[in-house]
C-alpha cells in the first residue's frame, strides 16, 4: 500500500512538472504576465493607445524624412499576442493604427528561410543575397544602401538598435562585409561612413583587443577614432539627455542592451535620435533625414520560445513606433514604415479569453520561419507600401519617394569607380 502510494505521488509530481513545463512554453498565465495590475503598470514602460482609430491619412504631401522601424522576428503572431495580452482582443497597438498595411515576402537568395543579414540587405539595398552576407550580392558585388543614398543626397542619417549596433540588421544599412560575424569590421565602417547618430549596445567591438571587454582582434580603439573624427561619444542616460551634436556615438552596454532601467528605452533612444536629426531638417528647403530603428530582441525572445519576453519586447518596440509617429504627425513630411526582417518561432495563439486572460500560444520552431510579415505605413506617400511584395521593394520605394534615381546600384567611390568585390578589398 505504501509502495503504491509512493508510486502515485511520484506520478502526480511528474504530471505537475510536465504541466508546468508545457505552460511555460505554450501558455501565458496571469502569474507570468499581467499588464492590468502587474508588470506593465509597475514599470510604466507601455502606454496603451486611447483609441482604436487609424491615424489620419496625409499621403498627398512631400516626403522629407523617413523613419524605418524594424521589429526583428516580429510577425502577426507576435503583434497579436502583445495586443491581446495588453488591450484585449478589441484593442490596438500603436503600430496597428498606421493606416496603410502591406504584406512582405522574406526569402533570401539561397534559402526560403532568411536570416537578418540577408533580409536586412534586401530592405537596405534592394538586392537579394545569401544568408550571412551584408551589403553585397552572392558574388561579392557591393551595393549602395538606402542610407548611403540619402547621405549622397545631403540627408542626415541614424541607426538605433537594442542589439549591438554592429549586429546584422543595423549593419546592413551602413556596411558591406561577406560575413555578419565580422562585427569589428562593421564597427569601422559605421564610423567611416559618417552615420550621424549611432545608438545601441556593443562597446565590445569598438574597444582595442587589450581592453578586458573587447572582442576585437586588433588594437584599434574605435571610440578614440570616432572622437577624432568629430563624434560625441556617450554611454549613460544622462549623457544621452544632454547630447547636442551633429554626430553622436552612443554605446550603452558592452554587449547588447539589457532593455531595462536605468538604461534608456528604445522609445527614448528613438525620440533623441529624431530630435538630433531633425534639427538640421527643420528648414523645408534643406534635405531631411533617414533613420532606422530596430527592436532587435523580439527575435531573441522567440528563439527561446518565451511568450512573456516576446510580449515585452514587442511592446517596447511599439513604444518606439509611437515616438516616431508623434514626431511624424507634428512634422507632416515624415514617412514612417514599420515591418520585420522575418518571423521567428512560427508563433500561433491557440486560445484564451477576449480580455486577454488565459491565453495559450504555441511555437512551430525555435528558429526563423518562412511566413511573410506585415508592413505598416503612415505619412506622405505611405500608400505605396500597401499590397504584397518582396523585401527588395522596400528600399526601392524609399528611393522613389525621396527622388533618388539609379537605385539599386553598385557601390562606387567618390570618383564614380565601382568598388572591388568582397575579399579583394574593403570599403
Amino acid at each position: 500500500m505504501r509502495r503504491n502510494a509512493k508510486t502515485l505521488t511520484v506520478m502526480l509530481l511528474t504530471l505537475l512538472l510536465c504541466m508546468a513545463a508545457s505552460c511555460s512554453i505554450h501558455g501565458i498565465t496571469n502569474a507570468q504576465y499581467n499588464p492590468v495590475g502587474g508588470e506593465a503598470n509597475r514599470t510604466g514602460y507601455y502606454e496603451a493607445s486611447p483609441t482604436t482609430e487609424s491615424y489620419p491619412d496625409i499621403s498627398s504631401r512631400k516626403v522629407r524624412n523617413v523613419i524605418f522601424c524594424i521589429g526583428d522576428g516580429m510577425g502577426l503572431g507576435q503583434t497579436t499576442l502583445a495586443r491581446m495580452k495588453t488591450t484585449g482582443a478589441n484593442g490596438v497597438l500603436h503600430l496597428e493604427r498606421l493606416p496603410i498595411v502591406g504584406i512582405m515576402r522574406t526569402h533570401s537568395a539561397n534559402s526560403l528561410v532568411t536570416d537578418s543579414a540577408a533580409s536586412g540587405t534586401a530592405m537596405a539595398s534592394g538586392v537579394k543575397t545569401n544568408n550571412g552576407m551584408i551589403g553585397m550580392t552572392p558574388d561579392g558585388t557591393k551595393y549602395q544602401t538606402i542610407l548611403e543614398a540619402t547621405q549622397a543626397k545631403g540627408m542626415t542619417t541614424g541607426l538605433v538598435a537594442t542589439s549591438t549596433i554592429t549586429h546584422a540588421t543595423p549593419a546592413a544599412f551602413a556596411s558591406h562585409v561577406k560575413s555578419r560575424g565580422m562585427q569589428g569590421r562593421i564597427a569601422e565602417q559605421l564610423i567611416a561612413n559618417r552615420v550621424n547618430i549611432i545608438l545601441g549596445g556593443g562597446r565590445q567591438c569598438f574597444l582595442p583587443k587589450s581592453h578586458p571587454d573587447s572582442k576585437r582582434k586588433d588594437e584599434l580603439n574605435l571610440i578614440e577614432e570616432a572622437e577624432k573624427a568629430g563624434y560625441l561619444y556617450i554611454q549613460t542616460p544622462r549623457e544621452l539627455r544632454t547630447a547636442q551634436h551633429t554626430h553622436v556615438l552612443g554605446l550603452f552596454q558592452v554587449g547588447p542592451l539589457t532593455t531595462t532601467a536605468p538604461e534608456p528605452s528604445l522609445a527614448e533612444l528613438t525620440a533623441k535620435a529624431v530630435s538630433l536629426l531633425s534639427q538640421k531638417a527643420e528648414d523645408p528647403n534643406k534635405p531631411g533625414f533617414f533613420l532606422m530603428i530596430e527592436g532587435s530582441q523580439i527575435d531573441w525572445a522567440c528563439h527561446h520560445k518565451d511568450p512573456t519576453a516576446a510580449i515585452r519586447q514587442t511592446l517596447l518596440f511599439d513604444q518606439a513606433v509611437k515616438a516616431a509617429i508623434d514626431f511624424a504627425r507634428k512634422d507632416g513630411h515624415t514617412l514612417v514604415v514599420v515591418t520585420a526582417d522575418h518571423e521567428t518561432g512560427g508563433l500561433t495563439i491557440t486560445g484564451g479569453r477576449l480580455n486577454g486572460d488565459k491565453l495559450s500560444a504555441k511555437w512551430s520552431t525555435g528558429g526563423h520561419s518562412t511566413l511573410p510579415v506585415p508592413v505598416y505605413a503612415y505619412g506622405p506617400k505611405a500608400n505605396i507600401f500597401g499590397g504584397v511584395y518582396d523585401n527588395t521593394a522596400v528600399a526601392k520605394r524609399f528611393a522613389h519617394v525621396l527622388g533618388i534615381t539609379s537605385f539599386p546600384g553598385k557601390l562606387r567611390d567618390r570618383t564614380g569607380r565601382e568598388l572591388p568585390l568582397a575579399g579583394r578589398g574593403a570599403k
